[in-house]
């Protein structure tokens, strides 16, 4: 927990049910200790698809489906979902929770690592969720980076790793140290890559928001100083 876990509380007290097919798929997981998106997480991707209003979205890590059909609740009706899931034994029960509520047609779940998968992508995306193995987002970051359009928004989930992000890598567990190391990278990949603009919210267990900018961040600087110099 990164935020004052009253605070927290308070927040989520105020919110209201999901659909029934979601609030059931959700009650499942929670009791099967599938892990999902917080409350405070689905409350703000809810935001973000309905002020961004998206007709690609691409996520990678489906889990149980609970997420991409969450989602598929706030897009445009035409709007589709690609979702990509590596764990076998998820796998069937995402695509049972996706018949269950009526969405096949809508979301298309690919198996396999997102490593490889993503390699196989070359329709753009203006909505990327991701949400898999954190010590591999680094990793995926190229191909979505390539995927992702102009303008369009990635949003990484639980980037601050219940806080052990801001600790010294000494201060980490040996175990835990790689995924510390990568995470650390990815964000400042985040932040520094020219082709993005980055904020990142300490929100549930840190969400990073990025959108990919028209042109590199120093040509939109150079643009800045001709038009004042005008």
């Amino acid at each position: 927990m990164i935020v004052d876990e009253r605070i927290v509380t308070f927040i989520n007290s105020m919110e209201t049910e999901n659909s029934r097919i979601l609030e059931n798929i959700e009650r499942e997981a929670l009791d099967a200790r599938v892990p999902i998106i917080r409350k405070e997480m689905q409350s703000f991707l809810k935001v973000l698809l309905l002020v961004k209003r998206p007709m690609r979205v691409l996520e990678v890590g489906t889990a149980v489906g609970f997420s991409a059909l969450l989602m598929s609740e706030y897009l445009p009706e035409s709007a589709v979902i690609t979702t990509i899931e590596n764990y076998e034994k998820r796998i069937p029960i995402a695509r049972e929770n996706f018949r269950r509520a009526g969405k096949e047609a809508q979301i298309t779940l690919l198996e396999g690592d997102a490593q490889d998968v993503l390699k196989t992508l070359d329709e753009p995306y203006d909505f990327i969720f991701m949400d898999a193995a954190k010590g591999q987002y680094i990793h995926f970051l190229p191909d979505v980076l390539r995927l992702l359009v102009p303008g369009g928004l990635l949003v990484s989930d639980n980037v601050m790793q219940d806080g052990s992000i801001i600790e010294s890598r000494f201060c980490v567990e040996r175990r835990d140290r790689t995924i510390h190391a990568r995470m650390r990278e990815y964000l400042y990949e985040l932040k520094h890559n020219e082709l993005l603009e980055t904020s990142i919210v300490p929100l549930g267990d840190g969400v990073a928001l990025s959108v990919k900018a028209e042109k590199g961040k120093k040509n939109i600087q150079e643009n800045i100083q001709e038009r004042k110099q005008i």
